[in-house]
């Protein structure tokens, strides 16, 4: 059986799907998997391991014997957790096979083959009697089935069918309940993430602002969740207006509802602001009384207690619809509505005077269908492009440079996805400008913007691809300015965005022979780091709570080794702090005024380490150089300080290769060097790196 797997090619700027043979699929899902992360995470397993004892305790003193469904074991873990813990039998679910048949290895390592048998299968999929997947209903139901956003990824709808099919009633369930909490918020920040700005320039004529299409003004957005490392966002970046308030409860222990609904609750705001965000976390109690709690709780809820650092749940920004001014102590109703995968919030002012009778009547009028985005700039358009796109700083680099390039004659090419750049240009005073529209996508928005600005008869859209760009497209001129951020949305690493050379280089004879290409170059940048906490995503667990996992450290190594060890993948680095070991090193030159050449380009070299601390692995970003004196990272966003701590660009994803072992230098009066081979192959566009410690 072959797998089809999707993968950016720098070269033509789209997706494109790869035959790979029917192990890559697999290979992919363990090498990207999150079980590595889970199993370093000490809270969650230390409460569960409790939460179990005392399920098998509670069912004993009953003087039953002790039958543990396990839906998503993964490892198997938690079902030898409760054979240990003195369970008489457990059916450990896993549909993912080759996660079934480690779970398998691993329990039979453990000595539980006895105690647990573990099935293959989908939950809503086993079957109970004499002739059954289980011989009888269990009493007690554990589970880790949850995301960031509790029901992501279907807990809902697998506890519903497993307490009508699976289950006794009145069983026990580890966890017993999950509590989602929320605060409202005003953060330019995050805001800064759900609409574009308007963006101000300085023209000859005077200022010109850049207004966004009022479709936008008022679109709900996309229902998606924005999932980020809350305790990385510093205090000063956003206000809180409200107390942290409990949303819903889920019982597990009971039967689940799966079928759309929504809550309530009333709020006082503690300030008065603009309620623009809700931040969302939740906690499990592992047991009926609560006395064992696992939370995600950010870092000013629970300043005193020590945080678990854990990638697989992490905290929710969910964005109202529209921005809201509230004052101190008004009374507000905020409503989560939800279906089986997924929340969306509303905020609503109590009216004048509104009596219960009437507060039901606007309650009864809340809906419950999922919001979808209107402008289609969501669509287009991830969290961190929005942000890239409001930050002002940037702009005005772009605005910069434009100024030195372009004359009152210039015609003007650009070429990225959904960009500002074709205004910015015709505002700062190029004769004629003409956008590609490379992503079809952004076709509708790029009109309705331009409209919204008055610019639909001043910039030309081009719907064609560069290499079928024809004389007349350019009523027969040369460009004289080709221009681009470059962003593509179809870029995953740092070097994807490289398509502007390819696409510079099929344009080459509609330029003038004197052009001015902005950037006028780019280069490969790179730093040896330590992390704080993202080395746990790769690193072998040996044995977790007492259990023997190697089978599964064995397993990831594979397929690390079948081919992700030899990749980056991105990390968006502001969420995930590490010190700087070495000076960042740049390690390659991309020319645009020139055609992408046919050799490869290569680089060999060794990077000194600098300071103390464990090499995990190097972070590579790019730097694209405008103009003269006038660059913009999409990486490091200055020199490290004295300690190596490191500031990243908050828009980007930054390249990660981990080392496959990891060294120690204790020592800095024999400078230990890491030497690196890296190497840009021009006809597929993807970089190759080796490093050697």
């Amino acid at each position: 059986m072959k797998t089809f797997c999707g993968r950016a090619n720098p070269t033509t700027g789209s997706m494109e799907w790869l035959e790979e043979g029917e192990d890559y699929d697999y290979h992919q899902e363990i090498a990207r998997s999150r079980y590595a992360d889970m199993l370093h995470d000490k809270d969650r397993n230390v409460k569960y391991y409790q939460g179990i004892r005392a399920a098998v305790s509670r069912v004993k003193e009953r003087g039953e014997k002790a039958i543990v469904l396990d839906i998503g074991t993964g490892t198997g873990l938690l079902s030898m957790m409760a054979a240990s813990a003195g369970a008489d039998f457990c059916y450990a679910v896993e549909v993912f096979k080759p996660m079934a048949n480690a779970a398998v290895k691993i329990v039979e390592k453990n000595g539980f083959s006895d105690k647990i048998k573990v099935i293959n299968k989908h939950s809503t999929e086993v079957t109970v009697g004499p002739d059954g997947d289980m011989q009888c209903r269990a009493n007690i139901l554990v589970t880790e089935l949850f995301d960031t956003e509790l029901i992501g990824e279907g807990a809902l709808p697998t506890y519903e069918h497993a307490h009508k099919y699976l289950v006794q009633e009145g069983c026990e369930a580890v966890p017993h309940r999950a509590t989602v909490y929320v605060q409202l918020v005003e953060s330019k920040r995050m805001w800064s993430w759900k609409k574009l700005s308007p963006v101000h320039v300085e023209a000859e004529d005077g200022e010109k602002i850049l207004v966004p299409p009022s479709e936008m003004e008022n679109c709900p957005g996309v229902p998606s969740v924005c999932d980020i490392q809350l305790n990385q966002m510093p205090s000063s970046d956003f206000t809180t207006l409200s107390d942290v308030v409990t949303m819903f409860r889920v019982d597990f222990s009971k039967p689940v509802q799966s079928a759309p609904t929504y809550y309530r609750v009333q709020l006082e705001p503690v300030k008065s602001g603009k309620a623009q965000i809700v931040l969302s976390w939740w906690d499990i109690d592992m047991d009926p009384s609560g006395m064992i709690n696992c939370t995600m709780a950010p870092y000013w809820v629970k300043p005193t207690s020590a945080l678990q650092w854990r990638d697989h749940w992490m905290q929710c920004v969910y964005f109202l619809p529209r921005e809201e001014p509230v004052l101190r102590g008004e009374k507000l109703y905020l409503t989560a509505c939800r279906d089986e995968y997924s929340v969306w919030y509303n905020l609503q002012k109590a009216r004048e005077g509104e009596n219960e009778a009437e507060e039901e009547e606007q309650e009864a009028g809340v809906g419950v269908e999922s919001p979808v985005c209107r402008c289609r700039a969501h669509l287009l358009w991830n969290r961190p492009r929005f942000g890239e796109l409001n930050d002002q700083n940037r702009t005005r680099h772009y605005i910069k440079a434009l100024r030195k390039v372009l004359k009152t004659d210039s015609v003007c090419l650009c070429i990225s996805d959904g960009s500002l750049l074709p205004v910015l240009a015709h505002y700062l005073g190029a004769k004629q400008v003409q956008y590609f529209i490379l992503v079809f996508r952004s076709l509708h928005f790029s009109l309705v913007f331009f409209k919204a600005n008055h610019l639909e008869d001043k910039i030309k859209i081009i719907e064609a691809r560069p290499e079928l760009l024809k004389p007349s497209h350019l009523e027969d001129k040369k460009v004289s300015v080709l221009v681009g951020e470059p962003f593509f949305t179809t870029s995953l690493l740092p070097w994807h965005n490289l398509y502007f050379w390819y696409a510079r280089t099929a344009v080459s004879a509609h330029l003038a022979s004197n052009v001015t290409v902005l950037p006028q170059s780019a280069s490969l940048h790179m730093m040896i780091v330590e992390f704080q906490d993202l080395w746990r995503i790769r690193s072998p667990c040996g044995t977790c709570e007492g259990f023997d996992v190697q089978v599964m450290d064995d397993m990831i190594k594979d397929s690390l080794n079948f081919r992700e060890s030899k990749e980056a993948e991105p990390h968006p680095l502001w969420e995930y702090p590490c010190k700087s070991l070495s000076d960042p090193q740049e390690v390659l030159t991309f020319d645009f005024t020139k055609t992408v050449p046919q050799h490869c380009l290569s680089t060999e070299g060794s990077v000194n380490l600098l300071r103390k601390g464990k090499s995990h692995g190097a972070v590579l970003w790019m730097e694209y150089h405008l103009a003269a004196d006038i660059s913009v990272s999409t990486g490091l966003m200055q020199m490290p300080n004295e300690k190596g701590n490191c500031e990243w660009n908050p828009h980007c994803k930054q390249a990660v290769y981990f080392f496959s072992s990891v060294i120690e230098s204790e020592i800095l009066s024999d400078p230990t060097a890491v030497t690196y081979a890296i190497n840009f192959d021009t006809k597929t566009g993807e970089i190759a790196m080796d490093f050697k410690l």
